[in-house]
């Protein structure tokens, strides 16, 4: 395996975003840049890239979450976005959504040491959740997948009107465009493409907004919400 390279120090901008936290945060940069790259749940090569590259450009993320939410990080990986944002906003209950063993293990580790008591690890697949998971206001994810798979996956598991913000990269408004009859029949109402991190991030990171309506997945996910919500009061009248 390839050597890692030295974790750099943290960048100024890393203590004005994450304020109280920012030890917590050079903590997860360490694990991340030694356990993480051990465990190959990040390349070495994006160690010394840890900061701008990936805490930063998640923690900003947070710009475009509104408050006191709950929120799911779908295919958390490394937990990426999901422990940068739950670092900046102790104000949300997030759930790091991951079907691997091996990052679950991690992530878990990683909640209990820096101490997030409003962070959930729960192993699994996103289209295995329906009926096991409360429906959340907003769902993230980065760096999973296409953005109409994306949002098969994660647009079921959101609230009547909730959103999905996806981390994207330059082609964010051309996989915008190629998706939107897939996101239509899943029940999305709004589309949008936001820009945040200004004066912490250089390129600034690029969400693609997706807002649903009534019926988060659309025709297709109606008889399986209903039949997991009648299932789920049968249980509790056990």
């Amino acid at each position: 395996m390839e050597e890692a390279a030295e974790l750099p120090p943290a960048p100024e901008a890393a203590r004005a975003v994450f304020g109280d936290r920012f030890p917590e945060a050079v903590r997860y940069a360490e694990l991340l840049a030694d356990a993480g790259v051990k465990r190959g749940l990040i390349g070495p090569r994006e160690v010394p890239r840890l900061w701008e590259r990936h805490l930063l450009n998640c923690a900003v993320l947070s710009e475009a979450v509104p408050d006191g939410v709950s929120v799911c990080d779908v295919g958390s990986g490394a937990g990426l976005p999901g422990i940068p944002l739950a670092l900046v906003r102790p104000d949300l209950q997030i759930t790091l959504l991951e079907p691997l063993l091996r990052r679950t293990t991690f992530l878990q580790e990683v909640v209990e040491l820096l101490g997030l008591d409003h962070v959930t690890v729960v192993r699994g697949r996103a289209e295995e959740m329906l009926g096991k998971v409360e429906p959340v206001h907003v769902v993230t994810a980065r760096a999973v997948a296409p953005l109409d798979r994306l949002a098969g996956w994660g647009v079921p598991l959101l609230r009547p009107y909730g959103e999905m913000l996806a981390l994207k990269g330059d082609t964010a408004e051309e996989e915008l465009k190629g998706a939107r009859a897939a996101l239509s029949k899943l029940g999305v109402v709004r589309t949008s493409v936001l820009h945040v991190g200004e004066g912490v991030v250089d390129p600034l990171s690029t969400v693609v907004r997706v807002e649903v309506g009534e019926s988060p997945g659309g025709v297709r996910f109606a008889a399986k919400r209903a039949k997991a919500a009648r299932v789920s009061r049968s249980r509790r009248r056990r």
